[in-house]
């Protein structure tokens, strides 16, 4: 029986796992293991993928993907899969523990004698590693309730109790494998930079899963200390731990907290210096005993890596074995220097085939199924379930959102909700703003004599500054909504609803995040494919995100809509964000149907519990938001707000010329207007929109602050009527230049983010190319339906 063929409520066993791979590898690093119960709890709206509770937590696999779990109904399991593994065929082996092999101590763990000590935090997703870092480093970090907000690595720096502590934030990861960037990021961190001591984020309310990515932590001998976040849950669910007597028996202290509170997080930090110090008498290095088969074919291998000196010192000999092993391609690059790597490869081939043919599984399987054994057997004697169910609220607004017929109502409900909020609510605030602007032009129009500095800081700073941050309002309220989608857990169930369409698309349900996030910046947006394994899919997702209309394109669209459609701005809105996404589904589809044919990716994603967000995340995260934007309006902006006022104010006209903004026309800026006016004139754009274009380029906002020195305004109403007065528009011309500003391609920022997160130069010089073909040739389309009606 297959696990897709599981109805809705019904709960069998896993007996069984097909495919190859990544899927393989994810799949057990996510709980889908041998013997473990899984149960079918809900269809998305169109029936793919499922949500599947496993582990005390649900998580959502395609039906294809189902298909490839093999399940029983629990008695014909046990009958087939024998007895479970128990502890003491499991045991940690302690032979050598306190010596000096090379086996266990390769990696020197000498006691530092200055004050510094740097610290990793590494934890799944969602277990609330950046909550601990915000708590403890003071750091404005996001906290989002689904799978990749941190997409990079963050590092912060504080004072306790004598010690300067570095706190870098790694990205969350399931394990420390080779399958994902966000694996290979952190693998790579702890092997280069050798932190002094490992903070370990772990749920404790879904401990048996999150102490998977433990027992590699165990197996590279790190100095590590378990941070049993959100003590809180286990506690409400009725659940007990011992946690002393767990740490004890792994080797690693385990230290209760809830980061939200700030309870425990000075426990925590005295561990941290007591293990810096090596003083703390539960830290031990141990060995996680893989079972007669594997461990016979470690030792021989683990001998002639002995034999090396050649072999990085940062990790034990028992753990470089173990993945030459399993076979990882990135500890076979990372072993390239070494001589005998061939000689080593050739005997971990034959042993894994050994085992595969003693075990009749695949040695990566092996392993995984000891892990969990070692794991069960711990809380076996630790852990005592509770008897409450923790989960009923979120099995309940689930069955709503997730709803075949609400479904996709509610979402669609939601994405108007956010854009008539901003637009309507919004104006209120901006209008305070643009008196505020108004009240500083006319005093500095007053206490600067007529003259060059008159005219910049009025029409130029004032001016071009001042018709920017009028949008500051609109802008907190995007943010407000992103955040609240984030941190509530309801941008994953937003991902769950959309991975069909998306799929048919040429899209992973995973692209559907970073889409998302694409309406409030691209860059950090572009940063989040990171949790997209597939290359191809990441690479779609990345290329198509900059049409998502970002919060910079928010002035212009909030400006011309308001100009020139002033009834139906709303409408007007949401139907070029709606343009924008069918853009990026038109460009998905010609990607995949041409240079990405293939993917064969899983949609393999955890579904955390729903979570009311605090006042205090929500507010942390739009401040964050509003302080970019402002630090970007005192930066770039203020920077190209002045060259655009210089190349608009020089040469002079000659004496005897009225003045007026015709003047601008002999300025720098007209001729440069003027020579990419033939380019924009198709489309119903003059000189002076075609060089608002070409100023969007470094930030998209600039396009307003253009139209504020052109003409001569420093207010969003003062601009619009200069707009409608001056003749330069129509509503058609007005359309086809949102259009092109809309699909134009992103800021300077956004491309060199596509050539990074690529890693090629060529896709971010195609996004230039394809993005401004595109726009070219969807506002000449919108211009001539525009002149039909």
């Amino acid at each position: 029986m297959k696990l897709s063929e599981l109805k809705n409520g019904e709960t069998a066993v896993i007996v069984r796992l097909s495919g190859h791979g990544g899927f393989r590898k994810r799949i057990m690093e996510m709980g889908f293991i041998r013997g473990e119960k899984v149960k079918s709890v809900l269809d998305s709206p169109m029936h793919d993928p499922v949500k599947y509770h496993i582990m005390g937590y649900d998580v959502s696999l395609r039906r294809a993907e189902a298909e490839m779990i093999e399940v029983l109904p629990e008695e014909e399991a046990k009958r087939e899969l024998g007895p479970a593994p128990s502890f003491s065929c499991l045991s940690v082996c302690e032979e050598c523990n306190g010596c000096a092999c090379r086996n266990c101590t390769q990696r020197k763990v000498t006691t530092k004698k200055n004050n510094v000590i740097n610290v990793a935090l590494v934890g799944n997703p969602n277990s609330g590693k950046t909550s601990i870092f915000n708590a403890v480093a003071g750091e404005n970090e996001h906290v989002g309730n689904y799978s990749g907000v941190t997409v990079d690595a963050k590092t912060g720096s504080f004072n306790y109790k004598g010690y300067r502590i570095n706190i870098t934030d790694l990205p969350g990861t399931y394990s420390i494998a080779a399958y994902s960037p966000e694996e290979i990021y952190v693998r790579r961190h702890l092997f280069d930079k050798m932190p002094d001591i490992i903070i370990n984020s772990v749920v404790a309310s879904n401990i048996e899963r999150n102490l998977y990515l433990t027992t590699e932590l165990i197996d590279m001998n790190l100095r590590t200390v378990v941070a049993l976040n959100m003590y809180d849950e286990l506690l409400a669910s009725g659940a007990q731990i011992n946690y002393e007597h767990l740490g004890a028996m792994i080797g690693i202290p385990v230290v209760p907290v809830i980061a939200k509170t700030g309870k425990g997080l000075d426990k925590l930090l005295d561990i941290v210096i007591e293990l810096f110090e090596g003083r703390n008498s539960t830290i031990r290095h141990i060995h996680i005993n893989y079972g007669n088969t594997i461990e016979g074919e470690l030792a021989p291998l683990s001998e002639e890596l002995h034999k090396a000196d050649d072999l990085p010192y940062q990790f034990p000999v028992r753990y470089w074995a173990l993945k030459l092993l399993e076979q990882d391609k990135e500890v076979t690059n990372q072993l390239q220097h070494c001589l005998a790597l061939p000689h080593w490869q050739s005997i971990a081939a034959k042993s894994a085939k050994r085992v595969q043919q003693r075990l009749n599984i695949d040695v990566e399987t092996a392993i995984s199924d000891a892990k969990y054994g070692f794991i069960n057997g711990a809380l076996q004697e630790t852990y005592t379930a509770g008897s409450k169910d923790t989960n009923k609220q979120t099995r309940r607004i689930d069955r709503l959102v997730a709803n075949r017929w609400l479904g996709f109502p509610i979402f669609i409900f939601v994405m108007w909700v956010m854009f008539a909020t901003v637009f309507q609510l919004g104006t209120y605030p901006q209008e305070w703003i643009e008196e505020l602007f108004a009240f500083l032009g006319n005093q500095a129009a007053t206490l600067l004599p007529q003259g060059l500095l008159q005219d910049l800081v009025v029409n130029g700073i004032i001016g071009g500054v001042g018709s920017v941050a009028v949008f500051i309002p609109q802008i907190l309220i995007l943010y407000l909504f992103i955040s609240l989608m984030e941190d509530s857990g309801y941008m994953a169930r937003a991902a769950f609803i959309m991975d069909r369409l998306m799929h048919k698309m040429g899209l992973h349900g995973k692209s559907f995040i970073p889409m998302l996030m694409g309406f409030g910046c691209n860059v950090p947006a572009i940063m989040a494919t990171r949790t997209i394994e597939s290359r191809s899919s990441r690479i779609i997702t990345i290329l198509v995100t900059p049409f998502m209309s970002c919060s910079a394109r928010l002035p212009v669209l909030v400006l011309f809509a308001g100009a020139f459609f002033p009834n139906h701005a709303p409408l007007i809105l949401i139907s070029l964000y709606i343009l924008g996404i069918i853009v990026a589904v038109l460009t998905a589809r010609l990607l995949r149907s041409t240079r990405f044919k293939k993917d064969e990716t899983p949609f393999v994603m955890e579904l955390p519990p729903y979570r009311l967000p605090t006042l205090q995340a929500t507010l942390r995260h739009m401040w964050d938001k509003c302080e970019q934007y402002i630090r970007k309006i005192g930066t770039t902006i203020l920077i190209a707000t002045i060259v655009i006022w210089f190349l608009s104010y020089f040469p002079r006209p000659a004496e005897g010329t009225q003045p007026g903004s015709d003047n601008y026309s002999s300025s720098y800026i007209g001729m440069m207007g003027r020579a990419i006016e033939p380019v924009m004139e198709p489309l119903g754009q003059n000189w002076r929109s075609s060089m608002a274009i070409l100023t969007s380029i470094p930030a998209k906002e600039l396009v307003v602050s253009t139209f504020g020195v052109l003409y001569s305004s420093d207010t969003e109403e003062g601009i619009e009527e200069d707009l409608k007065e001056s003749g330069d528009f129509t509503p058609r011309s007005a359309a086809a230049f949102l259009v092109f500003i809309l699909l134009f391609f992103p800021c300077i920022a956004t491309i060199a983010t596509i050539a990074t997160e690529t890693g090629s130069r060529w896709w971010a010089f195609f996004s230039i190319a394809y993005n401004t073909a595109v726009a070219w040739i969807a506002g000449y389309i919108v211009y001539l339906i525009g002149g039909i009606f």
